[in-house]
């Protein structure tokens, strides 16, 4: 590995350790998200600047607002990000607002979909990214009702945001997925995968199938519940396949001993996740060189988002239903 991403996952480590000590009572895959998302930006995690964008989450919502739940140190980790914060607030604030008027449900998804469109959209296109939102999500409901869920917030607003003809992707989602659904066991995982190469501009249905033989190979199974839009995300990449795929070895093997990413702190299924997280945006870096797509830089951060959500909001789930039984 290189020096410079030797340097990147220590900062990712120190990152995880200063904001678990900051917040230890939060989500702590949250927590370990805001540490990516600080790093990737080859920055210290500033945890003065995330608790007080969380304090100003708070004093802007209601005591049982989906802005306080398992999101909310994720949302302030990107509003300390933001180069105008307050603001960015009141937009998120204002399109979660127009989201639930058309019949979203509150969630933390709903919340992260929110700060998307607020970040991506100006003031004047809200309406129209919120149409185009909708409509990729009622498509994809009304061909997989039983799977399509709230969990499904976060990559239809990214599929509004995009220049992608809402029909046309409608359609190379289904086709896309009635040609990988055969190759894996969870239909969820299967329609986020079709997600991450629809929003990466591909039909690379034979690339997904033969990186995952290559990544079975050498005992990493990235083909499970949470990290098959990993696959995706990897499959984009056009690197040689064994390269990528020591890549991402490479990068697990260096994270697990350390503090806060043993077996007892974080299973592996996450860990592979955040290793893919990490060497994507170590190629995506190229992008500056021209190599790789724009399109898939700047979806990365909200596809890695979208997954580290949905691994938070399990386990805070699981958590719950323990608690309660």
């Amino acid at each position: 590995m290189k020096q410079s991403y030797i340097a990147r996952l220590e900062l990712f480590v120190t990152n995880a350790q200063q904001i678990k000590q900051e917040f230890p009572w939060q989500n702590a895959s949250v927590n370990r998200l805001a540490a990516l998302l600080y790093a990737v930006e080859d920055k210290m995690a500033n945890v003065q600047a995330i608790r007080l964008y969380h304090e100003m989450v708070k004093d802007n919502t209601r005591g049982f607002s989906s802005f306080r739940g398992t999101s909310a140190i994720c949302i302030a980790a990107l509003l300390s990000l933001s180069p105008q914060p307050q603001q960015q607030l009141a937009n998120t604030l204002a399109v979660y607002d127009l989201l639930k008027e058309r019949k979203f449900r509150a969630s933390d998804y709903l919340v992260i979909a929110a700060y998307q469109i607020a970040a991506h959209t100006p003031y004047d296109q809200y309406a129209a990214a919120i149409d185009r939102t909708q409509a990729f999500y009622e498509g994809m409901r009304s061909k997989h009702r039983f799977l399509t869920g709230r969990d499904d917030y976060i990559f239809a607003a990214m599929l509004g945001l995009s220049d992608i003809p809402v029909e046309q992707g409608l359609e190379q989602l289904e086709q896309l997925y009635v040609t990988l659904k055969p190759e894996f066991f969870s239909g969820n995982s299967v329609q986020a995968l079709t997600q991450v190469l629809v929003l990466g501009g591909g039909d690379l249905a034979s690339r997904v199938l033969s990186l995952r033989e290559a990544f079975r190979a050498r005992d990493i199974r990235l083909d499970k519940e949470y990290t098959l839009s990993s696959l995706g995300i990897l499959s984009l990449i056009p690197y040689e396949q064994q390269q990528l795929v020591s890549d991402v070895s490479d990068t697990y093997e260096f994270l697990r001993p350390q503090k806060g990413f043993g077996g007892w702190s974080i299973n592996k299924q996450e860990l592979l996740l955040l290793s893919a997280a990490l060497v994507s945006y170590q190629y995506v870096d190229d992008v500056r060189n021209g190599i790789i797509e724009s399109t898939l830089s700047t979806s990365l951060t909200n596809i890695i988002i979208a997954q580290q959500t949905a691994i938070a909001v399990a386990a805070a789930s699981a958590a719950a239903a323990a608690a309660s039984s």
